[in-house]
């Protein structure tokens, strides 16, 4: 076996070993708005039509008063810390078993891209930015999953995408 085959097989396996290293690391969820109840969202607006340009509501609203700390969720790595169109004031966080937990509509950031940060730290605050504005303050909250989940797929619109978006709500129990 030539260099080149044994340095992509030694790639590959590394590449597995990372992904199920990843996928075993428990994974613990918190609501994400500080003193949010399971009341302060709607429970049935996950994949929820029709809803404005993404067709489908991929995530849900928590709901509070404008300034309210927001947590991160789940343990991880900041990937993005910034502004977004839609999402306004946004940031993601790589979490356990290679799951994004993505949060939208901030007032405020209060954690940079490239920041590992535990369960409850503080990343930003409530607000009504990007396409929320004058709504209600809020945090959009998603969990998109890096490895399909094809169990997951339905014949809704788009329900192809679910094989990658979890319902948060079904996590917060």
């Amino acid at each position: 076996m030539d260099k080149t085959m044994k340095y992509i097989k030694y790639s590959f396996l590394t590449l597995g070993l990372i992904i199920l290293i990843g996928m075993l690391i428990p994974e613990k969820i918190i609501i994400p708005v500080k003193g949010a109840t399971l009341s302060d969202w709607n429970h049935e607006t996950f994949w929820f039509e029709p809803w404005g340009s993404s067709v489908v509501h991929k995530g849900i609203d928590i709901f509070g008063e404008k300034g309210t700390p927001v947590s991160a969720a789940s343990s991880g790595i900041v990937v993005f810390s910034g502004h977004l169109n839609k999402g306004g004031k946004a940031i993601a966080i790589l979490g356990p078993k290679w799951r994004i937990h993505y949060f939208s509509h901030l007032d405020s950031l209060s954690i940079a891209s490239g920041s590992l940060v535990k369960i409850g730290d503080t990343i930003g605050t409530l607000g009504s930015s990007g396409n929320a504005i004058g709504k209600p303050s809020h945090v959009h909250y998603s969990i998109l999953s890096l490895l399909p989940l094809p169990w997951l797929m339905t014949n809704e619109t788009q329900g192809w995408k679910k094989m990658f978006y979890l319902n948060p709500h079904e996590k917060l129990l």
